[in-house]
């Protein structure tokens, strides 16, 4: 191996070693010595240091979701995104923190305690996969996988100032990834800028037989496809998120690059949807996330999988395991879950979500009948505090505005979200979504905003 790579291997897992310190951003370091061993020269990402959300299996390297029942967990098999990066030349240096078992949208839950963002350490990362976006963010590797549910790769990447990539529905193979909501969960990642997000979905993507869900369809090379030319592109903008956000810097900012995206030759659209049904998105999401991580969660109950407790009965060892392992966040969505899965529920309640998703669902399907695009901020404002402050979670703008990526999951098109400027010296990004399988547009329409905003290869200064 060339000298100069390996250094910049060792580097990265010191200075990840040392940021931890005040990020605390990483479960487990991994000593990347065993595989530059085994690294061969050739591969698109050779000899890249990476990181790998906590919830990705690693053979023989502990593997906890951030939650206590899984301090335990050491996998016997690598997933097959794992196997890829291995295959292109990625050499992992640590796996990150998460909000518990993917269920949340801060990094405050995760067992090992809140991920702190590299911009202002008295923010939060975002969720769930924050200990992602943070290494990114700070400078350490320039890819990192996460996973997307809600919008859990894209918020904290708007947080972080870096490209958040969420792909379509089944493009990358989710084999070996603890699962949280079978029907939303999307693998997902981290770069610096467009170029390095379109090189690792080339690596990432493709057909797996141990994936039923993952697609046949051809991996294009989207690195070599790219192109800043929009000229002609039909970029609709959501106009129940603009309406919804109060935060006047945000929407200069968003103002701001729809005029340079009209430069370059964008044609521009208001896309209003139906204002009962944007609210409706959050709920929707949590009926439907909550019901399905309750029944691919049954089996974490210290007996099958997880850390056991003591008991005198079969009942009590699962009682006093779930209740020893289980975080206060996780227990409440886990009450949900099960309670819109009881039979006499189950109608009303989780069938009921299914089918306002299937009419957000044909609502977006319809609003791509002109469109190339779909674009809004990704988050009305910069991260919130640590200590948190108070949000009216009925309001239109926390309802609308923070929650509007979850049309990505719902329809399992790809959404990437971008840096779109600074406020108090913070990041705010924004977010892009197209048609099943259209990447190479996503990608390209990205990059033009990249070039617009010249907000590329963002590294925070860690104080």
């Amino acid at each position: 191996m060339n000298l100069e790579i390996e250094k910049n291997i060792y580097d990265a897992y010191e200075n990840a070693k040392k940021l931890n310190e005040k990020l605390n951003n990483i479960v487990t370091l991994v000593d990347p010595k065993s595989q530059i061993d085994e690294l061969k020269d050739d591969g698109l990402l050779y000899g890249m240091p990476i990181a790998l959300k906590d919830n990705v299996n690693t053979k023989g390297i502990k593997t906890t979701a951030s939650s206590k029942i899984l301090d335990n967990y050491i996998p016997i098999y690598d997933a097959t995104i794992v196997k890829k990066l291995k295959a292109a030349g990625a050499i992992t240096i640590a796996k990150t923190s998460m909000d518990e078992l993917a269920m949340g949208g801060t990094n405050l839950t995760a067992f090992t305690g809140p991920v702190y963002n590299p911009y202002d350490l008295n923010r939060i990362s975002g969720g769930s996969s924050g200990g992602s976006a943070a290494i990114v963010a700070s400078g350490v590797v320039r890819l990192a996988i996460g996973s997307d549910t809600g919008d859990s790769v894209r918020k904290p990447a708007s947080f972080c100032g870096v490209v958040g990539v969420k792909p379509t529905y089944g493009r990358i193979s989710r084999y070996g990834i603890i699962p949280y909501a079978s029907s939303l969960d999307h693998v997902g990642y981290f770069t610096r800028n467009v170029f390095d997000a379109s090189l690792a979905l080339e690596v990432l993507a493709g057909r797996d037989d141990n994936d039923m869900t993952s697609s046949y369809k051809e991996v294009e090379s989207y690195s070599k496809l790219l192109n800043s030319n929009i000229e002609g592109k039909v970029i609709g903008i959501i106009s129940n998120v603009i309406e919804a956000i109060s935060n006047k810097n945000t929407l200069d900012l968003f103002e701001s690059l729809i005029k340079k995206l009209e430069e370059k030759g964008a044609i521009i659209k208001n896309i209003k949807f139906d204002d009962d049904l944007m609210k409706a998105i959050l709920p929707t999401y949590y009926m439907i996330a909550n019901c399905e991580a309750t029944a691919n969660h049954s089996n974490l109950d210290g007996i099958r999988f997880g850390v056991r407790e003591s008991g005198n009965t079969t009942e009590e060892i699962m009682i006093n395991s779930r209740t020893s392992g289980f975080g206060s966040l996780i227990k409440k969505r886990f009450v949900i879950g099960g309670y819109g899965l009881l039979q006499e529920n189950q109608e009303k309640l989780f069938r009921k979500a299914q089918k306002v998703r299937r009419l957000i669902v044909e609502a977006v399907k319809k609003s791509f009948d002109d469109i190339d695009c779909l674009i809004a901020p990704a988050s009305g404002n910069i991260a919130p505090l640590v200590s948190g402050s108070d949000i009216d979670e009925l309001d239109s703008e926390y309802l609308v505005a923070e929650n509007h990526m979850v049309i990505g999951n719902f329809t399992g098109y790809p959404s990437m979200t971008l840096p779109l400027g600074f406020e108090e010296n913070c990041p705010i990004g924004v977010n892009i979504t197209c048609k099943a399988f259209d990447e190479v547009n996503m990608f390209n329409i990205g990059l033009a905003i990249e070039e617009s905003t010249g907000l590329k290869d963002l590294v925070a200064k860690v104080k």
